[in-house]
């Protein structure tokens, strides 16, 4: 079973930055796809960025260039640096690493992490 803890959430102004971080509890290869979701109230669930495997990465179209996901620590942890946050942001954050049996998918999911962009 994979733990996943994330990190860095909180309240910040509009135009400011925020750095999330999601770190593995037991062993995870780089080839596992780690990613970040979020999920404002009363909406879906919606990927912001995934790191996919090497240096591919992909981001949800709201992100225009905002947002830079990257891993770190041979793979375990995810970070999500995030700039020039707007209110349309504010949601809970959560972390997911999923990988591929050969078969179908396994995900593993973070408890979330909220992010409030208020003045």
């Amino acid at each position: 079973q994979v733990e996943l803890v994330e990190s860095g959430g909180g309240m910040v102004q509009p135009g400011g930055s925020l750095r999330l971080s999601c770190a593995a509890s037991t062993n995870i290869f780089d080839f596992w796809v780690m990613a970040w979701y979020r999920q404002a109230t009363g909406k879906q669930r919606e990927m912001v960025a995934a790191h996919i495997y090497g240096n591919e990465t992909k981001y949800g179209d709201f992100v225009k260039g905002r947002f830079t996901i990257s891993r770190a620590n041979a793979g375990m942890t995810v970070n999500l640096q995030m700039n020039n946050l707007c209110p349309e942001d504010t949601a809970v954050y959560f972390c997911n690493a999923r990988h591929w049996t050969g078969t179908s998918w396994v995900d593993y999911w973070g408890q979330g992490t909220p992010v409030t962009v208020s003045s």
